[in-house]
């Protein structure tokens, strides 16, 4: 797996199209231009290696997805078997394959709830797509047509398509997309940081932000609204664990209002928060679920839309309305996907790595709260299960205030740490750091992890000191 020999030319000359041909998603394109920050070009486990052979400890797991680590030779395996036995055919038209009906079967039950159905897709962002068309759909059959407005949440991580990204709450998504669609709305995210009141109780900051939904539900009109769609922890949204009683209160009003509830499962899905889904964790009874990432460890791109037995009875009885259901995508259930997944699921109960997940995620948290005990720059520690960040402030004793923008903090922090062989993300709108790594990474990686990103952001800190940069927005 690892390489023998690095071909340095070789290696600049990946750098150079790397350049030259790829437009980089989230990336500044113009600093691109200058220059690749490097090329991946193999895995094992939790580390990565680049073309001049370098490794990194990948603290990501890739984007929050490469669960089970990276060259799973089990994996590999299954794909070369089912390319070989069935390399794709189509769903359309009531046709189907083994393996995504023998996997519709396992997710449903596993899921929470009364699911009935699923819908394959082949990302997050088309399958969070896909549930806003369901709700439509599933409205327009019960007579009512102006019942179509979806509330997010700000700093909510929903995708990247047209509305997916419109259900993101991050302006930088919208800016020069001509985004979100009208039909749109965002609420406050239960973020004790910078949300509630200085003193205030968890029962009172879920109060507020209960009261703000039902406020906006019944400013927009019930009638209007057709669904409420989070993640049951805010993933790139600053890992943003809600207080308890969240959930339930959320639910309560959504209810009254008769206003769906669609449970974005693609971060916290299969094991990342402790058990199969974070809905289970939370108390949550969602309508719609959408999965993706964990699902195959991002080995292959899959999606999946649960559908309740509440809506799927709705659906069918639109048939004599509207004839054959008019979504779907080439490679909705495609059998070399769903063969992996089914592998990985099987990987991730026979190696028990959802117990290992919750038993590193405690180590990683304790080591992180060691780490930066005391540290002048720590705003907050939050993490649930396998995920955790660190916020930096410039200010935290009292009201907590943030560093100027500008500073770019934890940018500059995930920079140092990719330097020195950690990869960590820094996250937008806020100066967090983000770690979510494989289940299968040892101690010994989580602490130089830990180790690495402390000494990263002390060089930062020293860095403002000597500037006297350090300024708070």
């Amino acid at each position: 797996m690892i390489m023998d020999r690095v071909d340095l030319d070789y290696a600049s000359h990946l750098e150079e199209l790397d350049r030259r041909f790829v437009l980089h998603p989230f990336t500044v394109l113009a600093d691109h231009q200058q220059g690749s920050p490097g090329i991946i070009v193999e895995g094992k486990g939790a580390v990565l290696r680049d073309s001049h052979g370098k490794e990194y400890i990948d603290a990501m797991a890739g984007l929050w997805c490469a669960n089970v680590g990276y060259g799973r030779p089990e994996l590999a395996d299954c794909m070369k078997r089912q390319t070989e036995k069935l390399s794709y055919y189509h769903s359309f038209s009531g046709l189907g394959t083994d393996a995504p009906a023998v996997l519709s079967e396992k997710l449903i039950k596993m899921a929470p709830g009364r699911m009935s159905k699923v819908f394959f897709g082949n990302s997050g962002s088309d399958a969070n797509d896909t549930q806003v068309k369901l709700v439509w759909y599933y409205n327009n059959l019960r007579g009512l047509p102006h019942k179509k407005k979806i509330i997010s949440r700000r700093r909510g991580y929903h995708g990247v398509t047209v509305m997916s990204a419109s259900l993101t709450g991050f302006d930088n998504l919208h800016k020069g997309f001509d985004l979100p669609l009208p039909m749109v709305r965002h609420v406050s995210p239960p973020y004790r940081l910078w949300e509630a009141e200085p003193g205030m109780s968890d029962e009172d900051f879920v109060r507020k932000l209960a009261t703000e939904l039902e406020q906006t539900i019944l400013k927009e009109g019930p009638e209007t609204v057709g669904a409420f769609i989070a993640e049951p922890v805010q993933g790139a949204g600053g890992v943003i664990v809600p207080p308890e009683g969240y959930f339930p209160a959320i639910q309560k009003i959504l209810k009254h209002h008769d206003v769906l509830l669609i449970a974005d499962e693609v971060i916290s899905g299969f094991g990342r928060l402790g058990r199969n889904f974070g809905c289970e964790v939370l108390g949550i009874e969602p309508d719609l679920m959408t999965i993706a990432k964990g699902i195959t460890s991002a080995y292959v791109p899959l999606s999946g839309c649960l559908v309740s037995e509440r809506i799927w009875t709705v659906l069918v009885e639109g048939s004599a309305q509207y004839g054959a259901f008019g979504h779907g995508f080439t490679y909705s259930s495609h059998p070399v996907a769903a063969a992996v997944a089914l592998e990985n699921l099987a990987l991730i109960e026979r190696e028990r790595l959802i117990k290992r997940a919750t038993e590193l995620g405690k180590y990683m948290r304790e080591r992180l709260a060691e780490a930066f005990a005391g540290h002048p720059m720590l705003g907050e520690l939050r993490g649930m299960g396998l995920v955790a960040a660190v916020e930096f402030v410039a200010e935290n004793t009292g009201k907590p205030r943030a560093f100027a923008p500008q500073l770019k903090v934890a940018a500059r922090i995930a920079k140092k740490a990719f330097a020195l062989g950690v990869i960590v993300r820094a996250l937008p709108a806020a100066d967090t750091i983000s770690f979510s790594p494989p289940f299968v990474t040892t101690t010994a990686q989580i602490d130089r992890c830990v180790e690495t990103v402390r000494k990263a952001a002390d060089e930062v800190k020293d860095e403002l000191t000597r500037e006297r940069q350090w300024q708070a927005a």
